[in-house]
């Protein structure tokens, strides 16, 4: 299971790349592989600013559907469109071409509440 150094989690198993003021969020590499192949996801919250663990969007998989939450407070400014024709690419590279939304982050202290890879890991097993 590939769980980078350098990205921050949540405990509903989103990841965060934070550069300057801006976030770029996804699921990490354990979702997907819980969730199974992914058919669908929906975002329809851009353009909105929303709340800490709010919900963002969904993901759909062949046997269930799951919600995105928020990790951080913020406007989502930009949703990956490219997972429109191409939503495998959450499984095949949920940390880069599978990347889901950027935010602008609204309280940057929120970031430092997340957890690093190593407590991550000891969530995850």
């Amino acid at each position: 299971m590939n769980i980078p150094q350098e990205l921050k989690y949540t405990k509903d198993h989103e990841w965060v790349k934070v550069e300057g003021d801006i976030a770029t969020i996804g699921i990490t590499d354990f979702a997907q592989g819980e969730l199974g192949d992914i058919v669908y996801v929906e975002v329809e919250t851009e353009g909105e600013t929303l709340d800490a663990e709010e919900v963002f969007g969904s993901v759909e998989a062949v046997k269930t559907v799951s919600d995105l939450f928020m990790p951080i407070s913020g406007e989502i400014i930009e949703f990956n469109e490219e997972l429109e024709s191409e939503p495998e690419s959450v499984n095949s590279d949920p940390y880069g071409d599978g990347w889901m939304i950027k935010v602008k982050v609204a309280d940057a202290a929120q970031i430092d509440a997340l957890m690093d890879a190593d407590a991550y890991k000891a969530l995850v097993g």
